[in-house]
């Protein structure tokens, strides 16, 4: 069984994708075509946020938005140390420092308790990743930020479609980042991302640094990079976002249903009520996570480990950080988690299928 089944998306939608992709092919607006404007557009109304500014890839978000804040070689931003390498390695790549939080057991996000102890006179901002679909606990965050004179980036590179007390990823802080990589909750064919913000003036700027730095032809104002988003990525985007809801309402009952007949066997996780969910990833916690996945490998069941190194041990972080300091829930995570199968299009026998699986491996373990 496949982890996340794209080709039968892109079945359900055939006509209507390959009719997006001709429609670019004959208009030969492979850049900067009209289609880019429009879903910034949807995707503005959607997250409620003024601006929404499409680009190359969920990392380059991060980056334009470290651009946008003029971050310099020595400053501090705060970080999780559970999660994907990227928003901690856009803040390496400016010769910036990462400094890792640990993350809550309850929600594998930020322990937002613990940022204030690492807050010094060189702290810019705070990277609060979105993991696994689910926001992060933004109205402390945010508090914290503005108490020390902070900005906030949320990494919603999982959680675009997720809310918080009824505001949606993206426009949670200053400004959000998201990715549409293909395997994610809203996918393109390709690399794809965005960002989005309240503020005019920050949303200018992004747009001229996507574009390198040009606020009109041959005329730059600042460093920028090529972030754009290909035209025919937003023809398909377009397309998917008509039917993200309905996706989402799947994850959602498939979440649901994997939680009620696996929560006598492993670790579940929880959402509270003030919180929804894209379940961008469904992970359990196991002490038996290695025997399980390869139990389930063994069904022609996918299952991926998200992720098995807490990036305070990544070695591209090795001067960044104190070798004495500990992150014990992150490395708890590295040792437990395990990624089940889940998608916009998963059926309940899909999921029947695979909590048997598991069942059967814990009877007979």
């Amino acid at each position: 069984m496949e982890f996340c089944d794209l080709k039968k998306q892109y079945l359900a939608y055939k006509k209507e994708i390959d009719s997006a992709i001709q429609s670019i092919i004959n208009s030969s607006s492979f850049i900067n075509g009209s289609e880019i404007n429009l879903l910034e557009e949807e995707l503005a109304n959607y997250t409620g946020v003024k601006n929404a500014i499409c680009c190359s890839s969920g990392t380059d978000a991060l980056l334009l938005s470290l651009m946008a804040y003029d971050i310099k070689p020595g400053d501090e931003i705060i970080c999780p140390a559970f999660s994907y390498i990227a928003s901690a390695s856009m803040i390496s790549f400016y010769k910036a420092k990462p400094v890792f939080v640990d993350v809550s057991l309850s929600d594998f996000n930020i322990d937002a308790s613990k940022i204030e102890e690492k807050i010094t006179s060189k702290t810019k901002g705070i990277i609060a990743v979105s993991l696994f679909g689910q926001c992060a606990n933004f109205a402390e965050i945010n508090s914290i930020a503005k108490k020390h004179g902070l900005w906030v980036i949320e990494d919603g590179a999982q959680s675009f479609g997720a809310s918080y007390f009824g505001k949606f990823s993206g426009n949670l802080t200053e400004v959000g980042t998201t990715s549409f990589f293909p395997a994610k909750p809203l996918g393109c064919y390709g690399d794809g991302g965005a960002l989005f913000t309240n503020d005019d003036e920050l949303a200018e700027k992004i747009k001229m640094l996507r574009g390198h730095g040009q606020e009109k032809r041959y005329a730059h104002k600042y460093i920028g990079i090529n972030g754009r988003m290909d035209t025919l990525q937003a023809a398909i985007l377009r397309v998917k976002l008509k039917y993200f809801n309905e996706e989402l309402a799947v994850r959602n009952r498939a979440a649901k249903l994997y939680s009620h007949i696996l929560k006598s066997l492993v670790e579940t996780p929880q959402i509270i009520p003030e919180k929804t969910s894209t379940w961008a990833q469904y992970t359990i916690r196991t002490k038996n996570r290695d025997g399980l996945k390869n139990a389930l490998q063994k069904q022609n069941i996918s299952s991926i480990v998200h992720y098995p190194i807490p990036l305070p041990k990544q070695e591209a972080f090795k001067n960044d950080i104190d070798p004495t300091e500990k992150f014990p829930i992150a490395d708890e995570l590295s040792e437990t988690v395990l990624s089940l199968p889940i998608h916009g299009l998963i059926t309940e026998k899909e999921i029947e299928t695979v909590a048997g699986a598991i069942k059967t491996y814990f009877t007979h373990e």
